[in-house]
């Protein structure tokens, strides 16, 4: 089994700017250390009182196609991005400062938090980061689409994405997984971007909103490849799909130890899987993996 490592923070505060893809507006995040047992806590700097909001799950919010926290007037849009580099990275303690309700959209990817993160260096803790190993399979979801969490063969922790459309689409059936670590996080999964096709993107412009976002700021996909644009992967939309799920499942507060797989699944069944994680989390080690699984399906 894969030994708990001990919790981290950054050695040095940085910085990101960019703008929101819904609001268009600017928005600045100044990530700073933190002390042990802090976990993620994002910030309003912009508003008098400086509400804050732990990023965990019980503060999660259904939105459409995005993640989105509240805590009181602590209000926080599409934090998936921030949370996939923060929990890729293995950072555990850490507080976000962010002068708007919307976190910058960059080019639809991780790779500018992850840039200025590792630039950041990283501090080890003088204490351990709790895990969560994943014991038994359980499956949220439909034929048609779902998210599991199964053991893992040899204390990973590994994600994946199938991805596949019903309906007529230039984007083709694809997949993409990864035994995830820092490295291989930077390299084969921070820079696929958010991706659109092409009539979804004239219909979100036309009903007047996102009309800031070029097709240069994430992927918007025609028959003929992306508009404007190139892929940075082949594979590239299920790569997104994989960034979206580890920042999804960041939300249950611990290490994950185990094999998450989504079939077609989105922020929702991500969210409702993180969910379980966390509660499954919080009766350790009263209860074991089997015993929870069993009342679950006795319920």
């Amino acid at each position: 089994m894969k030994p708990s490592r001990n919790q981290h923070t950054i050695a040095v505060s940085c910085e990101i700017r960019g703008r929101g893809y819904w609001s268009g507006r600017e928005v600045e995040v100044m990530i700073h250390p933190a002390p042990l047992g802090t976990g993620v806590r994002l910030v309003r700097s912009d508003l008098p009182s400086q509400p804050h909001c732990d990023a965990v799950v019980r503060y999660r919010h259904d939105a459409n196609l995005r993640t989105n926290l509240a805590q009181g007037k602590a209000k926080f849009q599409m934090v998936e991005h921030l949370m996939a580099a923060v929990a890729a990275l293995e950072i555990d303690n850490c507080v976000c400062e962010i002068n708007a309700e919307e976190l910058p959209a960059l080019d639809g990817s991780s790779l500018g938090f992850v840039e200025q993160l590792s630039s950041a260096g990283l501090i080890v803790q003088a204490a351990p980061m709790k895990q969560l190993v994943i014991r038994d399979r359980y499956r949220i979801g439909t034929m048609g689409g779902w998210v599991e969490a199964t053991p893992a063969h040899a204390g990973e922790s590994y994600f994946e994405y199938q991805l596949s459309f019903d309906d007529e689409t230039p984007i083709a059936p694809q997949a993409f997984g990864i035994e995830l670590t820092p490295d291989r996080f930077i390299r084969e999964i921070a820079p696929a971007r958010t991706f659109v096709t092409k009539a979804q993107a004239d219909q979100i412009r036309a009903s007047g909103m996102a009309s800031h976002v070029t097709n240069q700021d994430l992927l918007v996909i025609g028959y003929d490849g992306p508009v404007e644009n190139q892929y940075r992967f082949k594979n590239e939309c299920a790569r997104h799909k994989t960034l979206d799920l580890i920042g999804d499942l960041a939300l249950a507060g611990v290490e994950l130890i185990g094999r998450f797989t989504s079939f077609r699944g989105g922020h929702n069944l991500n969210g409702k899987l993180a969910h379980q994680l966390a509660e499954l989390a919080a009766r350790e080690p009263a209860e074991t993996h089997s015993t929870f699984q069993q009342r679950r399906k006795a319920s």
